[in-house]
């Protein structure tokens, strides 16, 4: 399949990842790999914002950058995120 993530062809996931239309959106255009990565950066929103993601407001912000980091190019990493130093 093409991953509109990737920008080029990738395995497909084998089931939707969410319920829903937005689970069907994902699981027609974004691959399994693009889909690890989203788990990568829902990881460390969390982590950096110190959310609860069964609150509300924490679920639907994480929802809208989900929608962000798959779906455009406008995804970035949480404000003061300094990367693990190798």
């Amino acid at each position: 399949m093409y991953c509109q993530k990737l920008k080029r062809e990738a395995e497909a996931l084998e089931k939707p990842p969410i319920p829903g239309e937005l689970g069907e959106r994902i699981i027609n255009n974004i691959s399994k790999e693009a889909w690890q990565l989203w788990l990568a950066q829902q990881t460390m929103i969390i982590n950096e914002n110190r959310l609860t993601p069964f609150e509300p407001e924490a679920r639907a912000l994480l929802k809208a950058e989900m929608e962000k980091f798959l779906f455009s190019d406008d995804a970035e990493a949480p404000a003061g995120f300094v990367p693990p130093a190798k």
